[in-house]
């Protein structure tokens, strides 16, 4: 939006090219989405709490946890008008690659925001039942994969890019659909079931949002994507764009997040947030890449689906409960030791995901 005026404006001073430039519109991107979080989140989180819109704890969790019930929740709101706006702020809006993630961030926040209002405003704790949970957000994968295959125009928009090699790339055909629906609706409830203790989902993700703003200007420039012998997309740059949104959308939210929380981001945020990350690494063509740099989210979805496997087949559980990091609460680490040791294991794992730039 404000891009169209900049080219407006440099009719009558040429400083203003200094907006059509990705990197300072990145940087905006970043300043308006954190500002916007840290100016709205005191009176959102007063909003909440009024409202009693607090969080419900399972009975069977860590004692430590009965102490956050009643805590804000639903305060992924925030970080959703944070990214739209500075979104519509500063990105391109004539790409159809930031439609596209705009679209499935909104669609699966809608899916969060209605499981979240069930079981905190009707106060059913089963929430949104999981059938028509999984089902609306396969609706929208869906029609976001289709999208992108039948738009695509190059065919290395819908083919898999094998990191570690150098112009390694593996059509898919309609395969490309199935993957994209996977990494789609996968990151989204992986974010979801890694949002378990302060601050815990929101600075992976963060940092994996970075990392993907990486891999996004590189890919949407040819000069860079050709030295470094990765696919050249048109249009993928805007990704950093939004990137960036989210990075800084983030950041302010873990201002209220931080522990001990003030608010938590509920479904609304965890869902439309892991989402947008699978989003991003579809139209980036690196979901491979984005399987190493969110390892965390992957160990933590793995442990819940080896702890329900094991106990279903044998009786018996592998974890004292899962996901993973409620296992070493109750192996007496203090949660903000599994915080900050799960941000540095994320870390290492961008890091690596990056070296695949090089690593070829």
């Amino acid at each position: 939006m404000l891009l169209y005026l900049a080219d407006w404006l440099t009719q009558y001073h040429s400083g203003f090219r200094v907006f059509q430039y990705l990197t300072m519109r990145t940087i905006l991107g970043v300043l308006t989405a954190l500002l916007m979080s840290l100016l709205i989140g005191p009176s959102m989180i007063r909003y909440l709490s009024k409202y009693n819109v607090g969080q419900t704890v399972r009975d069977d969790g860590p004692e430590t946890h009965f102490v956050k019930a009643g805590t804000p929740t639903m305060g992924g709101t925030l970080i959703l008008v944070a990214i739209i706006v500075s979104t519509l702020f500063w990105a391109d809006l004539s790409n159809r690659y930031v439609w596209v993630v705009l679209f499935v961030t909104i669609s699966f926040g809608a899916i969060g925001w209605l499981d979240d209002y069930i079981k905190l405003v009707r106060r059913d704790p089963k929430g949104l039942r999981a059938r028509y949970k999984y089902l609306l957000q396969s609706l929208a994968a869906l029609v976001v994969a289709c999208f992108l295959f039948y738009t695509a125009e190059q065919a290395v928009e819908t083919s898999l890019i094998v990191p570690f090699f150098k112009n390694v790339s593996i059509p898919l055909g309609l395969g490309f659909i199935v993957l994209t629906y996977f990494v789609i609706v996968g990151s989204s409830n992986a974010v979801n079931l890694t949002d378990g203790l302060d601050g815990l989902a929101i600075m992976p993700t963060v940092l994996v949002a970075g990392g993907l703003g990486i891999f996004a200007y590189l890919t949407g420039n040819f000069n860079f994507s050709s030295y470094l012998a990765i696919p050249y997309v048109v249009g993928v740059g805007e990704m950093t764009v939004i990137c960036g949104a989210l990075a800084g959308s983030g950041l302010g939210f873990l201002w209220f997040n931080a522990y001990p929380a003030q608010v938590f981001m509920g479904d609304i945020g965890a869902l439309a947030l892991g989402a947008a990350l699978g989003a991003i690494a579809v139209v980036v063509r690196q979901e491979l890449v984005l399987l190493i740099m969110g390892g965390l989210f992957v160990v933590e979805t793995l442990s819940v689906i080896l702890q329900v496997a094991s106990f279903k087949l044998t009786g018996k559980r592998i974890f004292k409960m899962a996901p993973l990091h409620h296992h070493f609460e109750l192996q007496g680490w203090q949660e903000p030791q599994i915080v900050v040791r799960f941000w540095i294991i994320t870390i290492i794992l961008v890091l690596t995901g990056l070296a695949t730039l090089k690593l070829r």
